[in-house]
């Protein structure tokens, strides 16, 4: 059984268990269905079955020998990576400004931060990728126990993973990579290669682009190290399995023939979108995350137009450029509606 099918039978039980709200009390009425499905573990269903269950299942649609699903986001499956194969006094390589977990994962290990630097890229003001040779600059001058990447950045910007995989071989380090931004990655041939099943863990936001709730990620395991216990240290004993349940309902539909459809029909109206758009230029490895620079304006001054002129959000702005993210959610008609604004802005 499924873990959404689960949850849906066991909300006809008469529970004298936790949580209290006993599948019948709702204190915002709006989420009564989703109190419908909130339960904890019992003898008499056992959704830690139907979860490991489904894990499983998504190891293999991934390709990996192992999935976790997340309900703290990739920042616990980072620091679960590192508590997983580093030891105290160990030394960890990490781009200086990278997430605030990669630093975080680093302290609570006990072990020791190396930092590198990226370069910016002058014309859209953003970070660029990773280098493996100056990753090898550091794996042969320290004794580095593991490496954490970001790819891919914020922009769209991809490191090259299977290069730097075989460098981290060479020295004996484990390979991190942080591609939260990338989880319609593995679903797609228009977009980047996932580091799924090159890395030894990768972490992926299922609610970034994949269409999932806030908070909801994945992290996928390569190696022999058993990722449970470190995970136990920091996860809840008393998870939502709703939200859980989404996670399995997300993979399933990315999955099938509808949802890569509907990956495809977005990536080519981007494409139209990039093609056909006066005034502006556009740069990164990943089509959905749209990093505008407009001939006329800064970036700042281009995000201002379209939020207030156009009722437009973006994700993320420098003073040079602007970044609005696409994912499984953007509707066709949202991206006619941000070509219309780009090609009409003076």
């Amino acid at each position: 059984m499924s873990l959404i099918n689960l949850l849906r039978k066991t909300s006809r039980n008469k529970l004298f268990t936790t949580p209290s709200h006993a599948q019948k009390f709702f204190i915002f009425h709006k989420l009564r269905n989703l109190y419908k499905l909130d339960i904890s573990e019992t003898e008499t269903h056992n959704p830690q079955e139907a979860l490991l269950k489904a894990q499983y299942r998504a190891s293999k649609i991934y390709g990996v020998k192992s999935t976790s699903f997340l309900l703290n986001g990739s920042t616990s499956g980072i620091i679960a990576s590192v508590l997983a194969c580093v030891n105290p006094s160990d030394k960890v390589l990490l781009w200086r400004n990278a997430h605030p977990c990669h630093a975080n994962a680093v302290k609570l290990a006990g072990a020791t931060p190396i930092y590198y630097e990226l370069d910016i890229d002058k014309e859209f003001g953003v970070p660029l990728e990773t280098k493996p040779e100056v990753i090898e600059s550091y794996l042969i001058n320290n004794k580095i126990k593991a490496v954490i990447i970001t790819s891919p950045s914020y922009e769209g910007i991809v490191s090259e993973i299977e290069l730097i995989k075989t460098i981290c071989n060479k020295y004996d380090a484990y390979l991190i990579v942080d591609e939260a931004h990338g989880a319609l990655y593995p679903f797609s041939e228009n977009l980047p290669k996932s580091a799924v099943q090159i890395a030894d863990f990768t972490v992926q936001s299922l609610h970034k682009t994949a269409g999932g709730l806030n908070s909801t990620a994945l992290l996928h395991c390569n190696c022999d190290i058993d990722v449970s216990k470190a995970l136990s240290i920091i996860n809840t004993t008393s998870p939502s399995y709703p939200l859980l349940a989404s996670i399995e309902a997300n993979i399933n539909y990315i999955n099938s023939k509808k949802g890569r459809g509907e990956i495809e029909k977005i990536i080519s109206q981007i494409k139209t979108l990039k093609l056909n758009c006066n005034n502006c230029k556009f740069y990164g490895d990943d089509i959905t995350k749209i990093l505008v620079k407009h001939k006329n304006y800064s970036g700042y001054d281009l995000s201002k137009i379209l939020f207030e002129k156009y009722n437009i959000e973006d994700e993320k702005t420098n003073k040079k450029s602007t970044m609005l993210l696409c994912g499984i959610g953007t509707s066709i008609k949202k991206i006619n509606q941000l070509f219309f604004a780009l090609n009409n802005i003076k």
